[in-house]
């Protein structure tokens, strides 16, 4: 398999990572484009993979290319190398708010799309793309993380339950490390704590399949501690906060 990216930033070295340390290709089948010399360099002193700055060259080489760039260069980077794709190769969108029909449209022709919705990786594809080829799809995909099939309506959903979600987390972890240096923890030791809390919490809704609400209900005792801190939280908004939060975010992922 020959992949190719287009564009070399945070998403693609997450990719290129994976995909090289599960030795789903080799380096030397990986093409890579970046607009800036030191970002090639980079690339190519740290996966070893061949790059260059003509996002032609790297789309006619490749079996299975990654469009990595940001979703406002993704019409004038399409425009540029869709003379370069044929019906063989298969084309992997990362940009939230561009539909499957939408990539065609913009390709001019039957191309074979799959949308990604970044974090816990969802994806989808159109007709075009073979059960075979789908799995190669989900190889790549499944060597930085988890990945799973689902219809396109939900992409955006995945975008904010997933792909944008890190951000919520920390700043819930920055906010209980903050509440644990107002009590006289030093700041360094409040961010391993609370990060330690939430890794450990994950873990638990992963591996022993309860639902959230038990296993909140399993720590929260009559009286106790951690149900007056619940109490607070109910009280302040929380659950509500976080929901139009994500609402928001699918909304504008829609609007893109």
């Amino acid at each position: 398999m020959k992949l190719g990216f287009i564009g070399c930033g945070n998403m693609a070295k997450a990719m290129l990572g994976g995909i090289l340390k599960n030795e789903i290709c080799a380096k030397e089948d990986v093409i890579a484009t970046a607009k800036s010399e030191a970002s090639r360099e980079n690339a190519r002193n740290t996966y070893g993979i061949q790059v260059t700055a003509d996002n032609i060259e790297a789309a006619k080489s490749a079996d299975v290319l990654v469009l990595a760039v940001k979703p406002i260069f993704y019409e004038e980077v399409i425009h540029e190398i869709k003379d370069a794709v044929d019906e063989k190769k298969i084309i992997i969108s990362i940009a939230p708010g561009k539909t499957l029909a939408w990539l065609e449209e913009q390709f001019g022709k039957k191309v074979k799309p799959a949308l990604v919705g970044e974090g816990m990786t969802g994806v989808c594809c159109n007709e075009e793309v073979s059960d075979a080829e789908m799995q190669d799809v989900l190889k790549i995909l499944e060597s930085c993380g988890k990945a799973e099939m689902l219809p396109e309506r939900l992409i955006d959903v995945v975008v904010s339950v997933s792909g944008s979600s890190p951000a919520y987390v920390f700043m819930f972890i920055e906010a209980m490390a903050d509440a644990a240096v107002a009590d006289g923890m030093p700041r360094a030791q409040a961010y391993r704590f609370a990060a330690q809390a939430v890794l450990g919490s994950a873990k638990m809704v992963l591996e022993t399949g309860k639902h959230p609400g038990e296993l909140k209900d399993m720590v929260c005792s009559p009286g106790g501690t951690t149900i007056e801190a619940v109490r607070v939280l109910e009280e302040k908004g929380m659950r509500s906060a976080v929901i139009e939060a994500m609402k928001a975010c699918v909304k504008k992922g829609r609007e893109m």
